[in-house]
Parts: C-alpha cells; structure tokens; sequence
C-alpha cells in the first residue's frame, strides 16, 4: 500500500494522481490511501505516521516555485524547512527510527551561485533564492537526524526533473502547452522570462527510480542525480516549435527580444521582465 498526505481544497487538487485511485470517476481508492494533512501542522503528521507505520517515507511536498518562493518567502521556509524537521520528529515521537527510512527531496538550486562545474555531492552549496535557503536547512536537518539518531535518512539532490505531469505555470510546460495551443489556432503569442537560463532537464520518471534506489541501499547516503547536459530555455523553445514544424528567429535584444516564426512572420514569443527571478542561478 501506499499512503498520501493531501491538502484540503475546496476544489479537487488530485488531478495529477487520479489514474491511481481504484475508480477515479467515484474517488475511490485502492492501494492508495490519502489523508488530510500538511507539513505546517505537525499535530496531524505524527497522527498519520502513527497511525500508518510506514516503512518508507518521501518527503516529496514543498512550495516548490522558485520565482514564487520570493513573494512567500517565510511560507516556503515554513513548509520547506521546518516542515521537514516536523516530518522527521513525527517519526521520532512514533518511536519509528529503526523501522523507517526516508527520502528528502533535496533539490540543486541549493547549488544556486555555483562553485564549481560540473556539481557534485561535495560542491559547496550557494543558494539564491528563499527556496534555495529553505531547502539547505530541509538538508542539514536531514544529515543532523541521520546522524544523531541513526535514522536512515538520505538527501536527493535531483536537478529538473519533467513530465506532463509538472505544473503549468512551470516554464517547461508552459512553453509545451503554450506551442500546442499556437498550433492548434488557440493563442497567438506568449512571454517568458530569462531566455538564457540554462537547466539540466531530465525526466520524472528516472528520477523517481532513483529516489526509490537511494532507499533500497545498505547505508544511507546522499546522491546528486542528473543527466550532466544542460539547455537553455531558448533551446527549449526552439525545439518545441521546430515540433510543429516552425523555426523561430530571435530578434531585438533582452525585454525587447521577440521570437518570430520564419515562415509565417508572426510574432509568437516576447520577454516579460516579471518572470525573471530576482537573482539567477
């Protein structure tokens, strides 16, 4: 069985996992259980982890936007960092040290400012953003349980990781979803931050494997998994259209720079200053 903590909503918020529930037309469940809960509200977690007894544990919730975790700066330390300490000392208060491991999603923007190329598990870590910083304590408070309780405790260091699952308002599926409905006739034009931003993409779906591998080890230890390539968005956005059969030319130079189909003159990417975060990694 697998077991899942849900916030409450007024309106359904388990669209990404509805394929898993038993009959997702009715909402009911099978292997998977879900409880309401939430990683601010340490009261509720160590009922669900008493009552569950789980065997492994991901912590896998977070306010996870970087550009956003700017304007909720202490909600993302709130759920990001101390909401890990809450996770760990519910395991602790259920006396379940010795009988679980966990996995942190820890996260490469604690490498942010980087210092040094390629990063590894050794890297010192620079972060740049309220994310970044709540996610470095998420990771030492992860390292400090591992090592004063001997908790199995493992940090993954993932750097992107994407599938049409991620949200919409992340920029990968905002430029797949916004190309689709240019070549559908639904929208004209979008806009976009830092065109030159570069990331190492990979997909979810290796990713979680990894996640369930660092679990399935002797000793616990900490891993950065990546593909070691990296792209910028304008690669992206490139390849996303030659998809449909458009090549985008670049013109004009940073707020000013537009993308323009070749073939049809259209203007169909702009650069908006308000998706830029206010410091770059």
């Amino acid at each position: 069985q697998v077991h899942g903590i849900v916030r409450r909503s007024s309106s359904f918020n388990t669209g990404r996992i509805e394929h898993l529930y038993k009959n997702p037309q009715a909402h009911i469940e099978g292997n998977m259980k879900l409880h309401y809960g939430d990683l601010t509200d340490s009261t509720c977690l160590v009922k669900i982890i008493n009552e569950v007894k789980p065997t492994e544990i991901y912590n896998l919730g977070a306010q996870s936007h970087v550009k956003i975790s700017f304007d909720l700066a202490e909600y993302t330390a709130d759920v990001d960092g101390v909401g890990t300490l809450r996770l760990l000392d519910a395991i602790k208060t259920c006396g379940l040290i010795s009988s679980v491991k966990f996995y942190q999603a820890s996260t490469s923007e604690l490498f942010g400012k980087v210092q040094e190329i390629p990063q590894k598990e050794t890297t010192p870590f620079y972060p740049r953003s309220p994310y970044g910083a709540a996610k470095l304590y998420a990771y030492w408070i992860v390292v400090n349980f591992r090592e004063a309780y001997n908790l199995f405790a493992v940090n993954g260091i993932l750097f992107n990781h994407e599938s049409p699952r991620r949200g919409a308002n992340f920029v990968t599926r905002k430029i797949s979803r916004s190309v689709a409905k240019i070549h559908l006739g639904q929208l004209d034009c979008f806009s976009l931050g830092n065109l030159d931003a570069k990331r190492d993409w990979g997909h979810a779906r290796d990713y979680v494997e990894a996640m369930w591998l660092m679990l399935q080890t002797d000793e616990p230890e900490d891993f950065v998994i990546a593909t070691g390539e990296v792209h910028s968005v304008r690669e992206f956005v490139e390849k996303s259209f030659k998809h449909i059969g458009k090549t985008i030319v670049w013109e004009g130079k940073n707020e000013n720079e537009v993308g323009r189909c070749k073939e049809t003159g259209k203007i169909h990417v702009t650069v908006n200053h308000k998706y830029y975060r206010p410091t770059e990694v």
